[in-house]
């Protein structure tokens, strides 16, 4: 008998130009030389699943998790071997989408905060959507590793989500100056490190590749994905290898 091929699932459409630079990072980072040796890849983009961050904040009662788990186990029937959710804010429900599925579900947000570890990073800016700070779920990842963490204040909130729903979801990508408003006054405090930890943020991300504080979550669930699948990674920033 031959072993099962490795197929990736993604869950995706939480946006969809993240999940489209998710599945831009896989490729452009696996070691190949033809099609044949990159990853086989199952992306269900569902952009009408609800809103996490109303939900989260009780401003919506429309739950995106049926959708979700319907994704899940679509992925899953079609033979995914394992499935990855390229949005921080989705962790929220990961648990809940895990027990719906018999496959491997790493966490963007475990896998995130585990790099920092290894990194040897200290403190770290969350810079993330509303609903992601609401729900504690970087914090607790934090606590579980022995490390501390700082989110942004009320107002450097409200910038990034004005950043993320106003400019990001609207297919327009800021200079990265603008995110760095909000996070010097953090590395000034006293963090050594920030997370890009809304996938949004990440297509900012890409103008800020040299800057060694900066950890893109979406390149570290790349990372961890290529080599889930048994793949080989190339490429990336010599701080992810």
């Amino acid at each position: 008998m031959t072993e099962k091929r490795k197929l990736l699932g993604i869950i995706g459409g939480l946006g969809p130009a993240s999940s489209a630079y998710f599945y831009e990072l896989i490729t452009e980072h696996t070691k190949a030389a033809r099609d044949q040796d990159h990853i086989d890849i199952i992306l269900s983009s569902r952009a009408t699943t609800p809103d996490r961050t109303a939900y989260i904040l009780g401003q919506s009662g429309d739950s995106p998790l049926p959708a979700m788990i319907a994704d899940a186990r679509s992925l899953e029937d079609y033979g995914a071997t394992a499935i990855v959710i390229p949005c921080n804010t989705a962790h929220y429900f990961i648990d809940e989408v895990r027990r719906s599925v018999s496959v491997p579900m790493p966490s963007i947000i475990t896998e995130t905060v585990r790099h920092i570890a290894k990194r040897g990073f200290r403190k770290a800016a969350i810079l993330a959507t509303a609903g992601t700070i609401s729900s504690g779920s970087y914090e607790r990842e934090f606590e579980a590793f022995g490390l501390d963490c700082a989110v942004p204040d009320e107002a450097g909130t409200k910038r990034l989500m004005e950043i993320i729903y106003d400019e990001v979801k609207r297919g327009i990508i800021p200079p990265a100056s603008e995110l760095y408003e909000v996070v010097d006054p953090m590395f000034a405090s006293g963090c050594d490190c920030a997370i890009l930890g809304c996938t949004e943020l990440s297509l900012i991300g890409k103008q800020m590749q040299d800057d060694p504080r900066i950890v893109d979550s979406l390149t570290v669930l790349a990372d961890c994905a290529i080599r889930l699948m048994g793949h080989e990674t190339t490429g990336f920033p010599p701080f992810y290898a």
